[in-house]
């Protein structure tokens, strides 16, 4: 028979650490407060709920190694927005931050969330540190955009359950 292996929404036990840019803090904020209303709302309670901020999306690979590596957080969340302007320069901040946060989640064993917006206009970025629950995937008929915070916060939540559901490996 088959194994299937999936994670449910749900408060685990332990903490979770936030890291957000204050660079374009008007929008990061928006995602800050959806994450953190996501995860209360969900049963993980205010004190076990850590908020870092830091200058800009550049910054949040650095902490965000540093807080998985200490081995107290069940979950990663990293939050920012990039948006682009004149220059290149957004390309590069994304392709970076986006590269990192990935293999600190890799190599950490544990749930390390991509919430940096990487949008062309600050239009898109307002509209996706909105107050609504976004709709999942693009194909879904009526989607909303939504607060990327929202999702951030519970994927971390599902991530974190199914990881305490995989089997161990001695490696």
């Amino acid at each position: 028979m088959t194994n299937i292996y999936q994670g449910n929404v749900t408060a685990p036990a332990g903490r979770f650490a936030i890291v957000v840019s204050r660079f374009n803090e008007s929008i990061t904020s928006r995602l800050l407060d959806g994450a953190v209303q996501t995860l209360i709302s969900h049963g993980v309670a205010e004190g076990a709920i850590d908020v870092v901020w830091v200058p800009g999306a550049f910054e949040i690979p650095t902490v965000a190694s540093r807080l998985a590596a200490d081995g107290r957080y069940v979950a990663v969340i990293c939050l920012g927005a990039v948006i682009r302007g004149e220059t290149t320069h957004d390309q590069h901040i994304n392709q970076a931050v986006s590269r990192a946060l990935a293999e600190i989640g890799v190599r950490y064993r544990l749930p390390v969330l991509f919430g940096v917006l990487t949008c062309n206009t600050l239009e898109q970025a307002i509209a996706r540190s909105g107050g609504q629950v976004a709709t999942t995937g693009k194909d879904a008929p009526d989607k909303k955009i939504g607060n990327k915070g929202i999702d951030c916060a519970e994927a971390a939540l599902e991530m974190v359950d199914l990881m305490s559901k995989l089997p161990s490996s001695q490696s």
